[in-house]
């Protein structure tokens, strides 16, 4: 995965938020930044911006011809956007088709998975045991966690940060190999770690920013172990419901909530596009497993960027950000800025989501994908961000890159 996603080989090559998906075969240490400077994200308060244009209909116009385009280049079944800002109206409009045997239009209400999204939730699950003094950010894993290389080292703050220098579980030749043999399987989070543990440490701790999926297993741990309660249930009843979200679940089998759309990728044995709709997303657990739909990312979104459900002191530390791998973007604990969108995005086989939160027009922007497969090395999820935001928000253009034409 990389700093949103949850993609096989392909994204856990190290990541630095969309930034990284122009150039998804270069090793992880090619994004590596030794002694990575913090700097603090923008206060999340909303406020007028002329940078955020009105979404008029001459607006609308050139977002459906923008995004059909998009959809042209990259064959992307379907595609929901929608945008958000005080005093400059809304855009939802859903593209294309949920489902290619029926031929059954992609429409708002659609539940996706939502691959590394899930990252926010479980480190806010995280931060609040912090809160509560449960846990410190600078203790190390080894405290909750035996077995891990490094373990007396690596902090928590370290793992949130994707600055542990562990490796990468699904940059396993012999995980890939198990997840395409049998997607439907079951797999454990110890099974999980056992993959990246069978691999030495990358770098000393806190010496570079690498995206590791390895890093949010271990969280998960740490909030089952601390709270004596299943990742799922934290993540339902102290998360999810304080927020407000009800379309939002960490599920505990393949089944999606009805309804959904059908998901395919192209990250198969065969190469070949298949249906991945039923695939078993228990190994992507904490940093990857949960599923929600357009209104709820719209509302998570605000939430995660304004710290409503935690303390202004913790909110502070996890918007303190170290540089990805291009200029204008930076990872915090468990959230990204690229140019000023805060949030995080999410790839998982057959979907992908892009919701972010604007603080300087207080706009929120949500994409939803039902494929993963990429069109010319990046990201259709990247495409389409690049595409809207070039419209809607000049100065705060996402990634902050130009598309491959």
């Amino acid at each position: 995965m990389k700093p949103h996603h949850l993609r096989l080989r392909r994204a856990c090559a190290a990541a630095a938020a969309a930034g990284v998906l122009i150039t998804p075969a270069v090793t992880a240490s090619a994004y590596a930044a030794a002694a990575p400077a913090l700097s603090t994200l923008p206060s999340p308060s909303p406020a007028p911006s002329p940078e955020f244009v009105p979404l008029t209909p001459a607006v609308a116009a050139r977002l459906d011809a923008a995004v059909r385009r998009v959809m042209r280049e990259t064959q992307v079944p379907g595609v929901t956007v929608g945008l958000w800002a005080p005093g400059k109206g809304s855009y939802v409009k859903s593209f294309g088709v949920a489902d290619k045997a029926t031929g059954a239009p992609m429409t708002a209400p659609l539940h996706v998975r939502i691959g590394s999204e899930t990252k926010t939730f479980t480190v806010t699950a995280l931060l609040q045991l912090v809160d509560r003094g449960k846990v410190a950010l600078d203790d190390p894993i080894g405290t909750y966690v035996t077995g891990v290389p490094n373990g007396d080292r690596i902090t928590l703050r370290q793992l949130a940060g994707m600055r542990s220098g562990l490796f990468n579980y699904s940059l396993d030749d012999g995980f890939i190999k198990r997840l395409q043999t049998d997607p439907k399987a079951p797999m454990t989070p110890r099974e999980l770690l056992d993959y990246s543990f069978r691999h030495p440490v990358q770098f000393q701790p806190g010496a570079q920013f690498d995206y590791s999926n390895t890093n949010l297993i271990l969280l998960g741990l740490v909030i089952e172990k601390v709270t004596g309660r299943p990742l799922h249930d934290v993540i339902d009843k102290d998360v999810v419901r304080p927020a407000g979200l009800h379309s939002t679940v960490f599920p505990t089998s393949p089944a999606l909530p009805s309804p959904y759309a059908q998901g395919y990728t192209n990250q198969t044995a065969s190469g070949r596009t298949e249906n991945a709709t039923g695939w078993n997303p228990s190994w992507a657990w904490a940093a990857g497993e949960m599923v929600s739909d357009l209104q709820d990312l719209r509302s998570w979104a605000r939430t995660l960027a304004t710290g409503k459900l935690l303390t202004p002191a913790t909110q502070a530390e996890r918007l303190k950000t170290t540089p990805m791998n291009i200029q204008g973007d930076g990872y915090g604990l468990g959230i990204f800025d690229v140019q000023g969108w805060i949030g995080h995005n999410g790839s998982i086989p057959g979907y992908e989501v892009l919701p972010v939160y604007l603080p300087q027009a207080g706009a929120t922007m949500v994409i939803l994908l039902n494929t993963d497969s990429e069109y010319k090395g990046q990201e259709p999820s990247t495409l389409f961000g690049q595409a809207v935001t070039s419209i809607v928000s000049p100065a705060h253009v996402y990634p902050g890159h130009k598309p491959v034409s």
